[in-house]
């Protein structure tokens, strides 16, 4: 991972090394976009790697009429536009006969026994023994309908049945609230058991953010330090350069509080915050996740108006281009209230934390792409170089890179050269030197052999929306338009006089 010389003894700590098993992933929403940009190209890298068995087989499953060769022809494009990898045309000849496409409604329970028919004579053709994984790559609203129509057409096997793995993995967000949360996970348990739900969070999977267990607890350098005795605040930032773009629909009815901060900034949030799991089992990692979540200090009304700032772009420079305003996009009202920014400040009341503030932003529209980490660590007395008038030092911060530029640096202060004692800010960095997988390769790996570490639980998910939903209830009591922002900046002044009040700023990525 480093600059200098990698030692070659690589260990996985999280899930060892397991292989494969024969199977069938079927993909609902096949020929969609998180299909073409994320799914195919994920699964072929795993491929080029031998991690996909030669007894396996893809099916995309969606209302598309296409043959099994013209659904090659889709693949094959999303893997020449963003695999990380150019596609190699001897392995794509091995790869290719692996697709298949079977068209169907998802609310007609009749194409249900036709995808079941189809999935049996690729058993028989593949020696695929059975094994089911079942990818939801819709909407919410067709979960219970995929989920109803699986188990009418006897495609569901149990749990406890030793021969063969029935699994499914959900996309988030899972529900709107609360109450819709526990509504899906409602409707999924009366078909599926919990071990055979995988609740992906494409975030958890990047390298670094996996890497955040082994930096803490592998490395006594850094486990010392870790509580509010050394640590001053915490801050994660995901910035997203681009706009709403095509998911318009979808995000104007989410907004990011809950399309970004429900998911994906709380997940690392608890990666940082969590207590050392009992092992590295799939359930202990994700319960010291749970106590994190159930620690977070809800917010009331008051605190509400004071510690989280929504906002949203207006027109603006973004990379030297110039952007409109959200309003101004397609398919979104012109008086819409949807958020593209939040700030929050927030806490996780336990003896480890207790005082330490955690502040939370993501946007669209900001200056850059990227997302990061920084622990602020309290900085010295300065005792030692008070003789004469000096700029205040800097503290030391170690930052999380999580992209683009994965890796990890750490600011310390150290003497400039020189007869004088002057003292300056000195990064010590590193940065991963070979291409990492990327995060859907990990989690299909992972749902393939059956590991749920990186997944989110039932009771987590649920926890997460249980602190978002008293953050929504406040806003629909008292509903006030967002802190316009302009395109290309770092969202609207408001956040930085939030985190000013505790005589803090935010740092840029």
């Amino acid at each position: 991972m480093a600059d200098s010389a990698r030692d070659t003894t690589e260990v996985d700590l999280l899930r060892g090394r397991q292989h494969t098993p024969p199977g069938i992933l079927v993909i609902f929403g096949g020929a969609g976009d998180l299909s073409h940009r994320k799914l195919l190209p994920a699964l072929y890298n795993l491929s080029l790697d031998g991690e996909l068995p030669a007894h396996s087989a893809i099916v995309g499953f969606s209302m598309e009429d296409l043959t099994d060769d013209a659904y090659r022809k889709f693949a094959r494009s999303g893997i020449e536009q963003f695999s990380r990898r150019p596609l190699d045309e001897d392995h794509w000849k091995k790869f290719a006969p692996l697709l298949h496409f079977v068209r169907g409604n998802f609310t007609d329970q009749s194409n249900y026994k036709a995808l079941r028919d189809r999935l049996e004579a690729i058993d028989k053709e593949a020696g695929t023994q059975g094994n089911r994984v079942f990818y939801f790559a819709v909407p919410p609203a067709f979960i219970d309908p995929c989920s109803s129509g699986l188990h009418s057409a006897g495609m569901i096997r149990p749990a406890t049945d030793a021969t063969v793995f029935t699994r499914v993995v959900v996309e988030k967000p899972v529900g709107h609230d609360l109450a819709s949360a526990r509504e899906i996970d409602e409707r999924l348990a009366r078909y599926f058991d919990e071990s055979q739900i995988f609740r992906i969070d494409h975030y958890l999977g990047k390298e670094t953010v996996e890497n955040l267990l082994v930096l803490r607890f592998a490395n006594s350098m850094f486990e010392p330090l870790w509580s509010s005795r050394f640590i001053d605040h915490v801050q994660i930032t995901v910035a997203e350069q681009e706009g709403v773009g095509t998911r318009a629909d979808y995000y104007d009815h989410a907004g990011a509080l809950r399309d970004m901060v429900q998911s994906h900034l709380l997940q690392v949030l608890c990666m940082i915050a969590m207590e050392a799991p009992r092992t590295t089992g799939a359930d202990a990692v994700r319960d010291a996740k749970l106590d994190v979540l159930r620690s977070l200090k809800p917010f009331d009304a008051d605190e509400v108006g004071r510690f989280v700032v929504r906002g949203q772009y207006g027109e603006g420079l973004v990379a030297g281009e110039k952007a409109k305003a959200y309003r101004e996009e397609e398919h979104i009202a012109p008086d819409s209230m949807t958020e593209t920014f939040v700030a929050m400040r927030c806490f996780v009341e336990n003896w480890r934390w207790a005082g330490v503030p955690f502040y939370l932003r993501t946007g669209k529209r900001l200056p850059k792409r990227a997302s990061e980490i920084a622990i602020f660590f309290k900085s010295v007395p300065r005792i030692l170089f008070n003789s004469r008038p000096r700029p205040p030092l800097e503290p030391n911060i170690l930052v999380v890179r999580i992209q683009p530029d994965e890796g990890l640096a750490l600011n310390i202060i150290s003497k400039l050269p020189g007869a004088e004692l002057r003292l300056a800010p000195v990064k010590v960095d590193f940065h991963y030197t070979t291409a990492s997988p990327e995060a859907y390769e990990t989690l299909l790996r992972d749902v393939m052999i059956g590991d749920q570490t990186l997944f989110m639980r039932r009771d987590t998910v649920e926890a997460a929306w249980q602190f978002i939903q008293n953050i929504l209830d406040v806003w629909a009591a008292a509903p006030s338009e967002p802190k316009i922002y302009s395109a290309g900046s770092w969202g609207p002044v408001e956040s930085a006089l939030m985190i000013a009040t505790d005589g803090r700023a935010w740092r840029t990525p």
